[in-house]
Protein backbone atom coordinates (compact mmCIF):
# COMPACT_ATOMS: atom_id res chain seq x y z
CA UNK A 1 0.00 0.00 0.00
CA UNK A 2 2.99 2.36 0.61
CA UNK A 3 4.65 1.46 -2.51
CA UNK A 4 1.34 3.00 -4.18
CA UNK A 5 1.03 5.89 -1.97
CA UNK A 6 4.17 7.11 -2.73
CA UNK A 7 3.41 6.59 -7.01
CA UNK A 8 0.59 8.27 -6.44
CA UNK A 9 2.27 11.32 -4.99
CA UNK A 10 5.48 11.20 -7.32
CA UNK A 11 2.97 11.23 -10.41
CA UNK A 12 1.07 14.19 -9.09
CA UNK A 13 4.38 16.04 -8.29
CA UNK A 14 5.46 15.51 -11.60
CA UNK A 15 2.29 16.23 -13.04
CA UNK A 16 2.60 19.85 -11.53
CA UNK A 17 5.94 20.67 -12.68
CA UNK A 18 5.16 19.54 -15.87
CA UNK A 19 2.33 21.85 -16.39
CA UNK A 20 3.77 25.48 -15.80
CA UNK A 21 1.80 27.80 -18.50
CA UNK A 22 3.71 30.58 -17.45
CA UNK A 23 7.20 29.76 -19.54
CA UNK A 24 7.03 32.39 -22.56
CA UNK A 25 8.77 30.91 -25.47
CA UNK A 26 11.22 32.92 -26.94
CA UNK A 27 12.24 34.26 -30.46
CA UNK A 28 15.49 33.71 -32.14
CA UNK A 29 18.18 36.30 -32.49
CA UNK A 30 16.84 36.51 -36.08
CA UNK A 31 13.71 36.76 -35.94
CA UNK A 32 12.64 39.80 -37.86
CA UNK A 33 14.42 38.74 -40.64
CA UNK A 34 13.49 34.75 -40.38
CA UNK A 35 10.77 33.23 -42.33
CA UNK A 36 9.17 31.81 -45.15
CA UNK A 37 9.49 33.81 -48.92
CA UNK A 38 7.80 33.90 -51.88
CA UNK A 39 10.51 35.24 -54.54
CA UNK A 40 10.78 35.69 -58.09
CA UNK A 41 14.06 35.77 -59.91
CA UNK A 42 14.97 38.42 -62.41
CA UNK A 43 18.22 38.18 -64.79
CA UNK A 44 20.79 41.48 -64.75
CA UNK A 45 24.18 41.10 -67.04
CA UNK A 46 26.04 44.36 -66.81
CA UNK A 47 23.26 46.27 -64.53
CA UNK A 48 21.13 45.73 -66.76
CA UNK A 49 17.72 43.55 -66.34
CA UNK A 50 17.21 41.19 -68.64
CA UNK A 51 13.57 40.00 -67.26
CA UNK A 52 12.28 37.13 -65.54
CA UNK A 53 14.92 33.73 -64.75
CA UNK A 54 12.25 31.65 -65.70
CA UNK A 55 11.47 29.76 -62.49
CA UNK A 56 8.16 31.31 -61.91
CA UNK A 57 7.62 32.17 -57.55
CA UNK A 58 9.45 30.12 -55.78
CA UNK A 59 9.44 29.24 -52.00
CA UNK A 60 13.04 29.75 -50.03
CA UNK A 61 13.66 30.27 -46.25
CA UNK A 62 15.78 32.07 -44.27
CA UNK A 63 16.31 31.29 -40.64
CA UNK A 64 18.63 32.10 -37.52
CA UNK A 65 21.90 29.28 -37.27
CA UNK A 66 22.60 26.68 -34.14
CA UNK A 67 24.44 29.98 -32.85
CA UNK A 68 21.59 31.50 -32.78
CA UNK A 69 23.41 35.39 -33.20
CA UNK A 70 22.14 38.17 -34.55
CA UNK A 71 25.41 38.40 -36.84
CA UNK A 72 24.42 35.19 -39.18
CA UNK A 73 21.41 33.80 -40.58
CA UNK A 74 21.23 30.37 -43.32
CA UNK A 75 19.35 31.38 -47.12
CA UNK A 76 18.22 28.41 -48.45
CA UNK A 77 16.17 28.40 -51.91
CA UNK A 78 15.17 24.58 -51.13
CA UNK A 79 16.32 23.39 -54.41
CA UNK A 80 14.03 25.80 -56.30
CA UNK A 81 16.25 27.51 -58.16
CA UNK A 82 20.44 27.20 -58.34
CA UNK A 83 19.95 24.98 -55.47
CA UNK A 84 21.90 26.53 -52.73
CA UNK A 85 22.15 26.89 -48.89
CA UNK A 86 24.81 29.04 -47.24
CA UNK A 87 25.31 31.30 -44.38
CA UNK A 88 25.16 35.00 -44.67
CA UNK A 89 26.08 37.98 -42.76
CA UNK A 90 23.27 40.15 -41.01
CA UNK A 91 22.96 44.05 -39.46
CA UNK A 92 19.93 43.10 -37.26
CA UNK A 93 19.40 46.32 -36.72
CA UNK A 94 19.20 47.69 -40.66
CA UNK A 95 17.90 44.45 -41.37
CA UNK A 96 20.41 43.94 -44.26
CA UNK A 97 22.91 40.71 -44.99
CA UNK A 98 25.20 39.51 -47.76
CA UNK A 99 28.28 37.89 -47.96
CA UNK A 100 31.82 39.26 -48.29
CA UNK A 101 32.65 37.17 -51.27
CA UNK A 102 31.84 33.85 -52.79
CA UNK A 103 31.24 31.60 -49.78
CA UNK A 104 30.83 27.45 -49.69
CA UNK A 105 27.22 26.12 -50.56
CA UNK A 106 26.09 23.43 -48.69
CA UNK A 107 23.91 21.50 -50.83
CA UNK A 108 26.64 21.05 -53.64
CA UNK A 109 30.35 21.91 -54.39
CA UNK A 110 29.91 25.19 -55.60
CA UNK A 111 30.09 28.70 -54.27
CA UNK A 112 27.75 31.65 -53.77
CA UNK A 113 28.14 35.41 -53.46
CA UNK A 114 24.96 37.52 -51.83
CA UNK A 115 24.90 41.10 -52.22
CA UNK A 116 22.20 44.24 -51.39
CA UNK A 117 20.35 41.87 -49.18
CA UNK A 118 17.80 43.88 -47.12
CA UNK A 119 14.56 43.26 -45.64
CA UNK A 120 12.05 45.92 -45.47
CA UNK A 121 9.05 45.64 -42.57
CA UNK A 122 5.83 45.81 -44.60
CA UNK A 123 7.04 47.12 -47.96
CA UNK A 124 5.36 44.37 -49.91
CA UNK A 125 1.41 43.40 -50.89
CA UNK A 126 0.46 40.32 -51.05
CA UNK A 127 -1.65 38.63 -53.94
CA UNK A 128 -4.65 39.29 -51.46
CA UNK A 129 -3.81 42.56 -50.68
CA UNK A 130 -2.38 42.68 -47.56
CA UNK A 131 1.04 44.16 -46.82
CA UNK A 132 4.07 41.75 -45.75
CA UNK A 133 7.37 42.25 -45.26
CA UNK A 134 9.54 42.24 -48.67
CA UNK A 135 12.84 40.67 -49.15
CA UNK A 136 15.43 41.56 -52.05
CA UNK A 137 19.24 40.42 -52.49
CA UNK A 138 21.54 40.06 -56.06
CA UNK A 139 23.15 36.47 -55.73
CA UNK A 140 25.58 35.11 -58.34
CA UNK A 141 27.23 31.65 -58.69
CA UNK A 142 30.60 30.23 -59.65
CA UNK A 143 29.43 27.97 -61.62
CA UNK A 144 27.47 30.04 -63.51
CA UNK A 145 28.73 29.54 -67.42
CA UNK A 146 27.02 32.59 -68.60
CA UNK A 147 28.61 34.86 -64.94
CA UNK A 148 24.82 36.73 -64.29
CA UNK A 149 23.44 38.26 -61.59
CA UNK A 150 20.57 37.66 -60.13
CA UNK A 151 17.93 39.88 -58.39
CA UNK A 152 16.10 38.00 -55.52
CA UNK A 153 12.66 39.75 -54.28
CA UNK A 154 9.78 38.54 -52.78
CA UNK A 155 7.26 38.90 -49.52
CA UNK A 156 6.73 37.10 -46.73
CA UNK A 157 4.79 34.00 -46.95
CA UNK A 158 1.32 35.25 -45.12
CA UNK A 159 0.11 30.97 -45.13
CA UNK A 160 -3.20 32.53 -46.24
CA UNK A 161 -3.73 30.33 -49.69
CA UNK A 162 -5.02 33.33 -51.67
CA UNK A 163 -1.62 34.28 -50.68
CA UNK A 164 0.23 31.15 -52.25
CA UNK A 165 1.25 30.00 -55.46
Amino acid sequence: MKKYFIFLLTALVITFVACDDDTEPGGTSVEKMAGDWWVTVNVINGGQDLGDAGVGHIRMSTYNTAMNTATEMWIDDAKHFWDYKLKVDVDYATRTFSTTDFVSNVSYNSKVKITNGKILEGAALTPSGMPADSIVYMVQFDDDSDGYTYKVSGFRRTGLPADDF
